[in-house]
């Protein structure tokens, strides 16, 4: 197939690259509104309690459970007339629309909740309300509210925030930081890329690749989001997955072009010989990640689901542009792939009349001394990494994990300014704080209800419970009943809370509230009830997912090698690998170390989806690298060296190509630590730490380690297996005629 491709784009370059340009364009004129159409939640199932709960307040007691907030505040006082005319007028302006429920102010409601809604020092008053429709449409309506009524006037500033806010404000963040990582990450790639290879030439042909592969990813997201909810978070992932994947593909296949026209082939054989070794490489190493994106579609949460779908689309396009448009423009350019040499006029600069350095053999390589020397000690040095590895980890067993709220944006956002203000001035109306219990279909006498009130209000951390039979604090009944909280659909109860819902705190209150007997059939909802519902939904499906990553890993691997003992090897790397990843965030994130050098507020806990992400990504990329060491690892094996040898030219012919293809894919990731939504910032340092331990650390010294000591059992299988993999086994290019593909690491 692979040969059958390089033929064709070999004899129809122009018109392989004209289809190209004109889909870039569409793609880029498709993909261009992906940003308005993708949406900020999906981290809770909506099959959960908590939802369903939102759904019955909005549905049968007029959106009661306000999603959107206005904080009017003025130094002259919530009572002051200028400020008081400013409230009603938002008041009023929130009432004539018809996807506007539930509004409340202080200025209009009745005491006790009008006291509820003014702030402590009197100087902000609050007005909420409840935003009708789906993600989008919420989005939509808090942004268009936001331009009409939020600012400064007379005195009188106006901030929006609640849930509704948050959204719109995050969709708007992430779409802005996308272009600052981009044009932090571009500049950096096209850098490296020339120390790489030295011609300017060959290194725009990868970032060209990776350009095209973002036009891609804009237009797959727009797409599927025709067909199903995909997250906001997923535009700057799923964008920088496809631009280094893209550029790490594009870089093994210009390489091994390069070392081809050196041996004396013509610009089309060279090309050809390119996509049929290399090729199968970004090939093999496509379906790795693929299938590690693949796994996230076990879990029950559109947040995850869409990285799935969107991941494997990129995936899929970053290798298909790598194979089909990529090898038309290198038989065009031919020769001149080498134009634009840097170097030359940099030697005849600095070192006039130095000759250009000739290419060492394998065992004159750095690499090879290092893992030479590495494999003399095997044991202690993988006894060392492996305890370092573990300590890096350790600060993991002690990880908490809650809801992302409003404190995943920067302070200068104006929802997160309310999300302070909320928590700090509103104790007992902040709608993001107070769990609601909704008796659905109750009809009994309001005695009950207010006896069962009254023991909630006495759980620990329960300032005050609203409910129909009156407003109860420490188990006395201090004021008569809000209006509107019970009818013939049944009754609502609000629990407000001094704790942090999404705090191990906030989850053991959210235990003693549940433990109070109800005078009927209870459903909880609210943000502590949201985030036990989000955890649970995750932890249902976790063991699946590991044991589906798990078993493709050792497949692929065990097809790739015909071994059982290095896909277990590869499994165990991995894991150590992202153990020491995942201990770093814990310190960095949840313990707030490095938050002022980062401009991140912590709050005590990670964002739980976030660790399961980076483990399906980090795994699938990480088996890219061990791929690219294995494939030179074993075709020295079956070329008749001894174990220690092998493992010892494997490395020395891979180490330069793939340490390479980690800066770049680091410097791609790591342009996410730019972000201003902090579990984004999470993620791109993450990765980039994993993406970098992992050519290094481990396939540098660690796995020739532990290959110096299985020794000849590295290679072994049981002889059923065996027989199976000579039958079907993946091979990465005729070892009887072909080079070895990662020549290329000897030569820039």
């Amino acid at each position: 197939m692979l040969t059958r491709i390089a033929r064709f784009t070999t004899r129809f370059p122009r018109a392989v690259l004209a289809a190209a340009f004109a889909l870039a364009v569409l793609c880029g004129i498709f993909g261009a509104t992906a940003a308005a159409h993708l949406k900020s939640g999906g981290f809770t199932s909506e099959d959960a309690e908590s939802v369903r709960v939102v759904q019955l307040i909005a549905d049968n007691f007029g959106g009661a459970a306000p999603n959107f907030v206005l904080l009017v505040s003025s130094d002259a006082g919530a009572n002051d007339p200028a400020t008081k005319a400013a409230g009603i007028g938002l008041t009023d302006t929130l009432k004539a629309r018809a996807d506007v429920q539930g509004v409340q102010s202080y200025w209009t409601a009745a005491p006790p909740l009008s006291t509820a809604l003014r702030s402590g020092d009197g100087k902000s008053a609050l007005v909420v309300a409840f935003l009708t429709g789906d993600e989008s449409h919420v989005q939509q309506t808090a942004g268009e509210l936001t331009d009409q009524l939020a600012g400064t006037s007379d005195g009188v500033t106006v901030r929006q925030g609640g849930i509704a806010a948050i959204y719109h404000d995050v969709t708007k963040q992430t779409t802005q930081d996308l272009a600052l990582a981009e044009g932090v990450a571009l500049p950096l790639v096209m850098i490296v890329l020339i120390l790489v290879f030295g011609s300017v030439i060959a290194a725009a042909l990868p970032l060209a690749i990776g350009l095209f592969a973002i036009a891609a990813t804009l237009a797959i997201l727009r797409l599927c989001t025709q067909f199903t909810d995909v997250s906001i978070y997923a535009l700057n992932m799923t964008t920088a997955m496809g631009l280094a994947l893209a550029i790490d593909y594009s870089l093994f296949i210009v390489s091994r072009y390069r070392e081809e026209l050196g041996n004396g082939l013509d610009p089309t054989a060279a090309t050809i010989r390119a996509v049929q070794t290399a090729g199968r490489t970004v090939l093999f190493s496509a379906l790795t990640v693929a299938l590690s994106m693949a796994v996230l579609s076990v879990f029950d949460l559109y947040f995850l689901k869409s990285f799935a779908y969107s991941g494997v689309a990129v995936v899929v396009a970053a290798a298909a542009a790598s194979i089909l448009i990529l090898p038309a423009a290198l038989v065009l350019l031919g020769h001149r792939v080498n134009a634009l040499d840097l170097r030359v006029p940099l030697r005849r600069l600095f070192r006039p009349g130095t000759p250009a350095p000739a290419t060492p053999a394998p065992e004159e390589t750095r690499w090879y001394r290092t893992v030479t020397a590495v494999m003399r000690h095997a044991a202690p040095v993988a006894v060392v990494l492996i305890v370092v590895l573990l300590a890096l980890g350790a600060p993991f067993l002690s990880v908490k994990f809650g809801y992302p709220d409003d404190r995943v944006l920067p302070v200068s956002a104006a929802s997160r300014q309310v999300g302070d203000a909320l928590r700090s001035q509103f104790p007992q109306a902040d709608p993001a704080a107070t769990t609601t219990i909704v008796l659905d279909g109750y009809r009994g006498d309001t005695a009950a209800i207010g006896a069962y009130a009254a023991e909630l209000s006495e759980v620990d951390g329960v300032p005050a419970v609203q409910s129909s039979a009156g407003i109860y604090v420490s188990g006395l009944r201090l004021a008569t009943a809000t209006p509107g909280m019970a009818n013939d659909t049944g009754t609502y109860l609000n629990v407000a809370t001094e704790l942090d819902p999404f705090s191990p705190a906030g989850e053991r209150q959210l235990q003693a509230i549940r433990a109070v007997p109800a005078p009927g059939p209870a459903l909880y909802g609210g943000a502590a009830a949201i985030n036990a519902d989000s955890l649970d939904a995750l932890a249902a499906r976790l063991p699946l997912a590991g044991a589906l990553i798990a078993l493709t890993t050792f497949v692929v691997l065990f097809l790739f090698t015909g071994s059982v003992v290095l896909p277990l090897k590869a499994l165990v790397l991995n894991t150590l690998s992202l153990a020491a990843a995942f201990g770093a965030m814990v310190w960095v994130f949840q313990d707030g170390h490095l938050s002022g050098l980062l401009g991140f507020t912590p709050v005590g806990y990670l964002v739980p989806t976030m660790p399961i992400l980076m483990f399906c990504l980090a795994f699938g990329l990480s088996m890219d690298y061990e791929v690219f060491l294995l494939s030179r690892v074993r075709e020295e094996w079956l070329a008749g060296h001894d174990n220690t040898r092998a493992v010892a030219i494997g490395v020395a012919r891979t180490g330069r190509i793939f340490t390479a293809a980690a800066v770049l894919m680091a410097i791609v990731l790591g342009a996410l630590i730019t972000s201003k939504v902090s579990f984004m910032q999470l993620m791109g340092l993450g990765l980039t730490l994993t993406v970098l331990a992992d050519a290094t650390i481990i396939r540098g010294l660690l796995a020739p380690a532990l290959m110096r000591l299985l020794g000849p059992a590295n290679w072994w299988a049981p002889q059923p297996l065996a027989r199976l993999h000579a039958k079907i086994g993946l091979t990465e290019s005729d070892h009887t005629s072909a080079t070895p593909e990662f020549e290329t690491a000897d030569r820039p």
